[in-house]
């Protein structure tokens, strides 16, 4: 960071210099030009006794002396204009790689993190089953807890690689037309069982809702979604997932009562690798990859989707398909 900060500040006094340069050198020109105008007139005056005609040519010298000085002035301003144009780009362009490089190392300290955790958590489980004689009952929860992790480690790699294809520009969708109230049912009932089970998630679908949709990657709308109200939901978990067929558009609605997302935020948390804060410090989990994906793949699947503030506390995700 220090090796940034002193090439910005070496790269500034460069360009300053330049600019200081030209400055004086245009200030030396315009003198230059009115000793030479200057020269002449004093030329004309001693080469001739008419007055008029001295009159004359000193009146031409003096227009030529203003237009060549304007002429100057114009061009050097241009000139200064640009170069200062071409600073503000280079800033900004280096501010954008400085913000990139910053996000991607939070996005590599942070996918550390999300990959060794529920591979600890699966290890522990088997090293259990596996020291230890335990009653069927024990076993089974262990298992569940196993598969939950994998399911978990599965999803997140399926983000990574998705997010991955479509930087590419290497996925395309094949949509189909299916009951999406099904799906979303199937969705979070394989996914979220254990918060249903504990009233954390409430189901609120309308039934027999049909759109054409692409199955691969149709699910990860819902589960990004859905995690991302559980991981800013740091007290009570009370997230609503709703469905409804208004005019001639089909609303999904994922709505949660948990910290909520600051209005300066709400324009950037669907960029690629954007989380608010500093990973290092950070205890919530996550990439940054999940809204960006699901604002991607709710925009091939022609929709839109719009944040707003839930009451009292917390965030509403509104996914519309037209």
């Amino acid at each position: 960071m220090k090796t940034k900060s002193r090439s910005i500040l070496i790269l500034g006094i460069l360009f300053g210099y330049i600019i200081l340069q030209f400055l004086w050198w245009e200030i030396l020109l315009v003198k230059q030009t009115g000793q030479i105008i200057a020269e002449k007139q004093k030329l004309t005056e001693l080469s001739s006794t008419n007055s008029n005609f001295i009159k004359t040519e000193v009146e031409k010298l003096h227009k030529k002396k203003k237009s060549q000085t304007l002429m100057i002035v114009g061009e050097g301003t241009v000139f200064l204009l640009l170069l200062l144009f071409g600073i503000y780009k280079i800033k900004q362009a280096h501010s954008k790689e400085l913000e990139l490089t910053n996000q991607q190392k939070n996005f590599f300290l942070s996918i550390t993190h999300e990959l060794k955790t529920p591979i600890a958590a699966t290890k522990l489980q088997l090293q259990t089953l596996q020291k230890h004689k335990l009653n069927e009952d024990t076993q089974a929860q262990l298992i569940s807890n196993a598969l939950i992790e994998t399911e978990r480690l599965n999803a997140l790699i399926d983000n990574v690689l998705l997010a991955s294809q479509l930087d590419l520009g290497e996925f395309t969708l094949k949509k189909q037309n299916q009951n999406i109230s099904q799906l979303i049912k199937t969705i979070v009932n394989s996914y979220y069982a254990h918060q249903l089970q504990q009233n954390e998630i409430i189901l609120n679908l309308e039934k027999e809702l049909f759109l054409p949709i692409d199955v691969t990657t149709f699910p990860s709308i819902i589960i990004n979604l859905i995690d991302n109200a559980l991981k800013y939901s740091f007290n009570t978990k009370n997230i609503s997932v709703t469905l409804n067929k208004i005019n001639q558009s089909i609303v999904l609605s994922i709505s949660d009562n948990g910290c909520g997302i600051l209005n300066t935020d709400k324009k950037k948390i669907f960029e690629k690798f954007y989380r608010a804060g500093n990973e290092e410090t950070r205890t919530t989990k996550g990439t940054g990859l999940g809204l960006y994906i699901v604002s991607y793949l709710v925009q091939k699947h022609n929709g839109s989707i719009v944040v707003k503030n839930n009451t009292p506390t917390g965030t509403i995700f509104d996914v519309i398909f037209n």
